[in-house]
């Protein structure tokens, strides 16, 4: 896929690690993003030993399993070799796409075994040069979230995809506030950068309500992403601001109404219109 070439809203579903480790979870979100009309579902992978900052290893956190330490906690909800099998197979019966944000280089030489249809650079590894080239050498499609980011840091990722790959970059707007407060949601950006860049745009939204990915779509991004969830109450930082089934049921109905209500670029005397005409004009 060429996100360039897309000409519907592409829909990917962040289960991210809302599946706490539970591979049945995963399954029933992959579930609710097809029944959903969803396009895709987006898994985040790390090598925790790599991404964990030594400081953090071992601090002992609560848990739903109990006390551990950081490190052990964040192997507890990375799924291996066997979950993702089994997702790539599951994906291919549905069907739906899927994808991950990979965190490190590990991760992305791991996921590169399997046919997926793009990498996903996340917020945090934006500034990550050495990951950025190392995802271009895959030739596979490249989104990068914005989160966190200077414009210059924007342009320098953008600058190092563009030398080093086929493929134009999906270029995310996004904020990295889990929610976003309203007042910092500032969606003029989606202008910015489609007017910065020669390159298709979308929108990381982690927003807790509809509104602000409908209006996103209104203002011609190629692709929306939100973090989805089984429940609000379930246990993880990322619950509260995803989608519930519901909602996504509803924001991708409400993407297709845009997409009507939007219409054309060009202004004629419409079907519905032809009646009236002939009835009220008098020249």
């Amino acid at each position: 896929m060429r996100f360039e070439e897309l000409t519907h809203p592409y829909f990917i579903g962040e289960i991210g690690i809302n599946h706490n480790g539970d591979i049945q979870i995963a399954k029933k979100l992959m579930d609710a993003a097809f029944a959903c009309n969803w396009d895709c579902v987006k898994f985040q992978k790390r090598n925790p030993d790599v991404c964990v900052p030594e400081k953090q290893k071992g601090v002992i956190r609560d848990t739903p399993w109990g006390q551990m330490t950081y490190l052990d906690y964040k192997y507890k909800v990375e799924f291996g070799k066997e979950e993702y099998d089994f997702i790539s197979e599951y994906a291919q019966r549905k069907p739906i796409d899927w994808s991950v944000s990979v965190w490190d280089i590990d991760s992305l030489k791991f996921i590169s075994e399997y046919n997926v249809p793009f990498i996903k650079i996340p917020s945090s590894h934006i500034t990550n040069n050495e990951l950025i080239l190392e995802v271009c050498k895959t030739n596979l499609p490249i989104a990068i979230s914005t989160g966190m980011s200077t414009i210059s840091e924007i342009d320098k990722a953008v600058e190092i995809i563009l030398s080093n790959s086929d493929c134009k970059p999906l270029i995310m707007h996004c904020n990295s506030s889990y929610p976003t407060p309203r007042d910092e949601m500032n969606l003029r950006n989606i202008i910015t950068l489609q007017d910065r860049y020669d390159c298709p745009i979308g929108y990381s939204g982690h927003e807790d309500d509809l509104m602000p990915s409908s209006i996103a779509i209104s203002l011609g991004v190629k692709v929306v992403e939100r973090h989805i969830t089984l429940s609000h109450e379930l246990w993880g930082t990322d619950q509260k601001s995803s989608l519930e089934i519901m909602g996504m049921d509803m924001l991708k109905k409400r993407s297709d109404d845009i997409e009507i209500i939007l219409g054309s670029y060009e202004k004629t005397v419409t079907k519905s219109e032809l009646p009236i005409r002939e009835k009220l004009r008098k020249l």
